[in-house]
């Protein structure tokens, strides 16, 4: 194959994937709970640390579901 006829792979999603590629590039988002009002706020990276019903600024991580044991000896 000659060096012209080369085509670097583009970076735009193509075809069915562009909602999945796009929701991976937003990142993950975080559930957290309000102090103030208790309601569930989910925030990405680069969100601002407030409440989207009260405008609180205190959020509480939410527990795993998972079971976490140690062992102690």
């Amino acid at each position: 194959m000659s060096r012209e006829a080369y085509a670097p792979p583009t970076l735009q999603p193509q075809g069915s994937n562009y909602g999945a590629a796009s929701a991976e590039l937003a990142g993950p988002t975080t559930q957290y709970l309000c102090g103030s009002c208790n309601s569930k706020v989910q925030l990405k990276k680069g969100d601002p640390i407030r409440c989207k019903d009260c405008g609180h600024r205190v959020l509480y991580k939410e527990r795993t579901k998972r079971m976490v044991q140690f062992e102690a000896r």
